[in-house]
């Protein structure tokens, strides 16, 4: 048993001529939390929108079927 305290991770450094990787994008301003909450409500809506629209349409087609 080793007992001389908690061990620390070994670094490494990246291979001559190329850039240490980092988790998000250099140029990026905004928290990836808040890019991904907008490109979530823009899914949603991208699909939303054309999903009401078929449904306010069936709606209509099946009261013209049912009332004459």
């Amino acid at each position: 048993m080793n007992s001389s305290g908690p061990s620390t991770p070994a670094t490494t450094s990246p291979p001559p001529g190329r850039p240490p990787m980092t988790t998000s994008p250099a140029n990026s301003t905004a928290p990836p939390e808040s890019r991904r909450t907008g490109l979530i409500i823009f899914a949603w809506l991208w699909v939303g929108i054309p999903l009401a629209y078929g449904v306010y349409e069936l709606v209509l087609k099946a009261a013209q079927l049912f009332t004459g």
